[in-house]
């Protein structure tokens, strides 16, 4: 397989180039994903009118196969079959093959997706691999698919044969099926999207119920839900701290502690790794994602501020300072991803043997590393996908935790661990998906923003606001109001997604409201209109993932909020907020149509959809605004704005797409006053920030606060 460092100095394929391989047409890509398959043998199309036209001309199947540049069953996948010539040449003869990413189009990929899943009745995953009619019909799939048959699973080079035969001698039979059956779909996810549950008035109970329900059914050993492999479930985890009792809170955070402690996190430069292929959080696989990373500062910045405990926000801080150090562009923008290898060897950069160690540490150091990081000599990882896998290799753990150490005890860990990260900085590093995503940075600024302010770091702040100029630059159209979805290398895309227009909505309400800068909120005003006006379902409400297209067969409303929340989740959220922040009744009602069309699923489960709960939250209750006019001191106001943990609160200024009466209210003798309101009800103005910080915070204020 060709081991491609975007970023880096190695250009895209030179290996494969000075092997006299001949490139196909992914290398006028972008996507890394695709680029990392332009040497193959295989005759790829990107998704596109290129190759539809091709099968329907030939009347050819299409194989579609779809993963992302850090997932690492692709990159099995791609070294064991795709670079295999006997199967390259039997896909160009008998397929139209195409590669899509599905970072790219996950419109697309969420469609196939909930085909394969519908077809097989398991969960799915990637690679995605789909078998569809020249009419983008699909009528046999899987996932990961070993070369040869072996282990129970068919090869691949088997199930080639197997489709090819039955469209050549069943070819009308198997189109008329496909037909049948994913108009059959259609018609049950469109009966489900218009299902229209009991009359439900909507209550704090719903909620206390649900947290109770989480709680109950996670992990109460380890943390988290579910065994191997586990997931973060960062929309979990802050419903819990925000929605339920102290027990709920406590198993919070008790799953923090134990993620914080594990193989998960990267113990020496922060950051966490995708998920667990244990129950243990011990060994992870290692890519690194954006969205996680966004996720979990939001949430261990919760856990902080709840629970005071300084290691939660030390791990806000390494996280936030490793995306700065290894995920951002120069000008500002997020990547999105980094890879779980490098120099062909998962978990090589991450990963240590004793005899790595002790060349870099002390005697005295390395007793002491190997103790508290579960270090041994044969090591705790062997990757099993691996046909030459590295020998001892140990994930770096935290195995004494709870034991107090010694002064002299952690001076010495302190110390190795400094001479551990220079070292790891001498690594080769995991190649970088440097594409940068409008969606996924959304996310981003939203948490680097809050974790600025709450935690009064302005360089995470001001990495906010560049991110954010980055992403309006070269993907926001503002004379069209359109936002694309990806750029990368000077080019952005054709494509408008919904997770795009809302989660970079949230992006630019939060910057807004820990900057007060109107812009922010202008264009998050201007997000909302574009996102109703492009993906909201007027009819049943929700939010259709993608937008109206001719190569989208079938646009669908994603209902489970899991390592991403749903769009239509984060969309219930901010449209609820926006619309209390500017008055507009439309923005409110698309928010609670929203949560009424979601009722019948939380009735059947309330806690598959937490995010779109905390939007169950804001509308139940009594949402506090405070208001902070320009003036002298308003820095310092903001500061004592979001001092303690908030819920049900908004920050406003005086300026901008606002309500007659926020717009109304002024400044006392030059001063930032502030003005707290709960519904109809407002205190008395404020310019002192200790009195503000005391409103928020007196029982009688009805603020909900920590």
């Amino acid at each position: 397989m060709v081991v491609v460092q975007v970023g880096g100095d190695q250009a895209w394929g030179e290996e494969a180039a000075k092997e006299g391989r001949k490139a196909n047409r992914l290398l006028a890509e972008k996507s890394p994903y695709l680029l990392q398959h332009a040497y193959n043998p295989v005759d790829w199309y990107p998704w596109g009118e290129e190759a539809f036209e091709k099968a329907r001309k030939e009347m050819k199947p299409i194989l579609l196969s779809v993963g992302y540049s850090t997932c690492h069953w692709c990159h099995v996948m791609a070294r064991e079959s795709f670079e295999d010539e006997e199967i390259g040449k039997f896909l160009n003869e008998h397929f139209v093959s195409i590669k899509l990413d599905r970072e790219e189009r996950p419109d697309v990929d969420r469609v196939y997706m909930t085909a394969l899943q519908a077809m097989s009745g398991d969960g799915g995953g990637w690679p995605l691999n789909v078998f569809l009619t020249p009419d983008l019909k699909p009528f046999y799939g899987g996932t990961y698919f070993p070369p040869r048959a072996k282990g129970g699973r068919p090869g691949f080079l088997e199930v080639l044969q197997e489709m090819e035969r039955m469209w050549r001698e069943q070819g009308e039979e198997v189109r008329g099926s496909a037909g049948e059956n994913f108009t059959k779909l259609q018609e049950y996810l469109e009966a489900r999207g218009r299902e229209e549950g009991e009359a439900v008035t909507f209550n704090a109970g719903w909620l206390s119920k649900a947290a109770t329900e989480l709680m109950e059914s996670g992990d109460s050993t380890d943390g988290g839900w579910g065994g191997a492999p586990k997931f973060p479930q960062p929309s979990h985890l802050r419903f819990l701290m925000r929605c339920g009792d102290e027990k709920a809170r406590e198993f919070a955070f008790l799953t923090c502690r134990k993620m914080m402690n594990g193989g998960i996190y990267d113990q020496l430069m922060g950051g966490f790794h995708r998920y667990s292929v244990d129950a243990v959080w011990l060994v992870p696989h290692f890519e690194k994602m954006l969205y996680d990373q966004a996720q979990l500062i939001d949430v261990y910045l919760d856990a902080w501020q709840l629970s005071g405990d300084p290691a939660f926000r030390e791990v806000v801080e390494e996280t936030a300072d490793y995306v700065l150090r290894d995920l951002t562009h120069a000008e500002g923008g997020f990547w999105s991803a980094q890879d779980a290898g490098s120099e062909g060897k998962e978990g090589k950069c991450y990963c240590w043997t004793e005899g790595q160690l002790k060349e870099v540490l002390s005697e005295e150091e390395f007793a002491v590393v190997k103790k508290y990081y579960g270090v041994t000599a044969s090591g705790n990882f062997v990757d099993h996908s691996d046909p030459e896998p590295l020998a001892d290799q140990n994930i770096l753990s935290v195995v004494e935790h709870g034991r107090e150490l010694s002064a002299e005890e952690n001076a010495l860990l302190e110390s190795g661990v400094v001479k551990l990260r220079a070292q790891r900085l001498k690594r080769v590093p995991p190649s970088t998906d440097d594409k940068v995503l409008a969606s996924w940075n959304g996310l981003m600024i939203a948490a680097l923003a809050r974790a600025g302010r709450v935690l009064k770091e302005q360089r995470y702040l001001a990495a906010a606001e560049k991110a954010h100029g980055f992403v309006v630059a070269r993907l926001w159209d503002a004379k069209k109001g359109v936002l694309y979805h990806r750029w990368r290398d000077g080019e952005r895309d054709d494509s408008q997604q919904a997770e795009s227009y809302l989660y970079f909505l949230r992006g630019s309400r939060v910057l807004y409201e820990m900057t007060l800068k109107p812009a922010y909120l202008e264009i998050a005003v201007r997000l909302a209109e574009g996102a109703r006006a492009r993906f909201y379902d007027e009819k049943n409400a929700g939010f259709f993932d993608g937008e109206k297209r001719e190569d989208l067969v079938m646009r669908l409303k994603d209902d489970f909020d899991s390592a991403l929340p749903t769009p239509g989740s984060v969309g219930t959220v901010e449209f609820l907020v926006i619309g209390e922040m500017t008055g507009r009744e439309e923005f409110r009602e698309v928010g609670r149509k929203t949560l009424e069309a979601s009722a019948g699923v939380f009735a059947k489960s309330r806690f598959v959809l937490p995010e779109r709960m905390r939007g169950l939250d804001f509308e139940v209750s009594m949402p506090s605004r405070l208001v902070l006019t320009e003036g002298e001191g308003r820095e310092t106001l903001l500061d004592a704005a979001w001092s303690g943990y908030r819920r049900n609160f908004v920050v406003l200024g005086n300026k901008g797409p606002l309500d007659e009466f926020t717009l109304g209210l002024g400044s006392r003798e030059g001063l930032s006053t502030g003005y707290l309101c709960i519904g109809q009800a407002c205190r008395a103005p404020e310019t002192d920030a200790a009195k503000v910080k005391g409103l928020l915070e007196a029982p009688d204020s009805k603020v909900e606060t920590e």
